[in-house]
């Protein structure tokens, strides 16, 4: 019986001395730092940012000219026999034709129904997306952190009170095999006693278990090493200032979704315009200097030709017939367009369902926060008064376990309320777009 809860006792203090000892402390504020420097999703998103941001230039609009240089080098051995209409006859075997061509050559559109503009235009609304998108995803990261730190702090209260419980059942099990000993107790309360310390030990270890699986998913965020130990600074702060109101209004101006939906409708307008923009006629200037050099078969009248010269236009075209190509293609831009007010409306809603259910629930957790820290301090009293009565032999075991499982309960509820509540702030301020510790 020694050595048993010898092994008890070091599994308590083992569960001790990880949470406390040889671990370097990590702040919420230092999580958050670290995931936005090493998180792997940030630095996508704000590549693809980049992208976007590197495809606003006049060029890719289309208003500069193209500019190329040519160069055609062209070789041909034959053999062949001409007979002039004089009845002479000219021979050529094996002889070299050579064609030598190079310049340089530019194509400058001046005019295409305005579909320039309109493409310069998008592709500054495409930048802001992918603005939107890298803060979006930089909000989200941010969230996920935060939940992902209060689940472990969540996690170590519940492990604190589980370890509470097991000093109990150790305490109840000493009591119960020296009242075996001295034949005032039976063996049936002994082996009742060891069935209990089994059942806390396991889940003690079970609950060890969530808060390792805890760290990894939390280290994973911040992009390190998996297997990287810390410790958390276990106060859960809630934000009890919230206000409806100011969270509508801020989300109606910078939620990241409804943003993005309304950039959305934007560039649906543009592509619009951008189609309609072929009925138009398109200009382009051309131009070019070019140099030749060829060489023939003394069978023709030339045996070498130079020439080098300017050549210069303008090419104009215009759209008259395409098999209803082009109304078909306006057709569907006006239908991307009221799909894309449909859904903007849509979010707009989702928005606002969204915000009402996560404030709803926010202002409940917050009753739940005052009625279950009340709770535990009741249980922790009725457990001390239990196990005292206990100790007198006053009380059966049978009620001390209850007081166990009471305080255990009453604990894990007001640990979930805390949890819960700061779920429900987090996803106020993810929705209102102004997320921060």
């Amino acid at each position: 019986m020694k050595s048993t809860i010898k092994l008890y006792l070091s599994i308590i203090c083992l569960t001790a001395f990880n949470l406390a000892n040889a671990q370097d402390k990590l702040s919420l504020k230092q999580a958050i730092t670290i995931a936005l420097e090493n998180n792997y999703a940030i630095k996508l998103s704000d590549n693809f940012s980049k992208i976007a941001k590197n495809d606003v230039t006049l060029g890719n609009a289309g208003f500069l000219p193209i500019a190329t240089g040519n160069l055609t080098d062209n070789n041909r051995v034959e053999t062949s026999e001409v007979e002039l209409a004089s009845g002479q006859t000219r021979n050529a075997i094996n002889a070299k034709t050579t064609n030598l061509n190079y310049g340089a050559s530019l194509n400058w559109r001046i005019f295409d129904g305005l579909q320039m503009f309109t493409n310069y235009d998008r592709l500054k609304e495409l930048e802001k997306l992918g603005e939107l998108n890298a803060k979006l995803t930089v909000q989200t990261t941010i969230a996920d952190v935060i939940e992902a730190y209060y689940n472990l702090v969540t996690q170590q209260k519940q492990l604190i009170a589980t370890q509470t419980a097991l000093e109990v059942s150790l305490i109840r099990i000493k009591n119960a095999n020296s009242r075996y000993k001295i034949g005032k107790g039976s063996k049936l309360e002994l082996l009742a006693a060891k069935v209990d310390l089994n059942t806390d030990t396991t889940q003690l270890l079970r609950q060890e278990d969530l808060i390792r699986a805890g760290k990894v998913r939390l280290n994973q965020l911040l992009a390190r090493d998996l297997t990287t130990e810390f410790t958390l600074e276990e106060n859960l702060n809630i934000d009890k200032t919230l206000a409806f109101e100011q969270l509508k209004s801020l989300a109606d101006a910078q939620n990241p979704d409804l943003q993005t939906a309304v950039v959305n409708q934007k560039i649906s307008e543009l592509n619009l315009k951008q189609t309609k923009g072929a009925r138009y006629p398109v200009v382009a200037l051309t131009s070019g200097y070019n140099f030749a050099n060829s060489t023939s078969p003394p069978t023709g009248f030339a045996l070498r030709a130079n020439s080098r010269g300017l050549n210069y236009g303008f090419i104009a075209s215009i759209n008259i017939f395409n098999g209803f190509q082009q109304n078909r293609l306006e057709k569907n831009a006006k239908l991307n367009v009221e799909a894309s007010k449909f859904s903007l409306e849509q979010t707009k809603q989702t928005i606002n369902a969204q915000l009402l259910t996560a404030y709803q629930n926010y202002q409940t957790n917050l009753q739940l926060i005052f009625l279950e820290e009340s709770n535990v301090e009741v249980a922790k009293e009725n457990l001390d008064i239990t196990l005292d009565k206990y100790r007198l032999g006053s009380i059966v075991p049978l009620e001390l376990r209850e007081a166990q499982r009471n305080f255990i309960d009453a604990n894990a509820r007001y640990a979930n309320s805390l949890f819960q509540t700061k779920l429900a702030e987090i996803a106020l301020k993810e929705i209102a777009g102004n997320i921060n510790l």
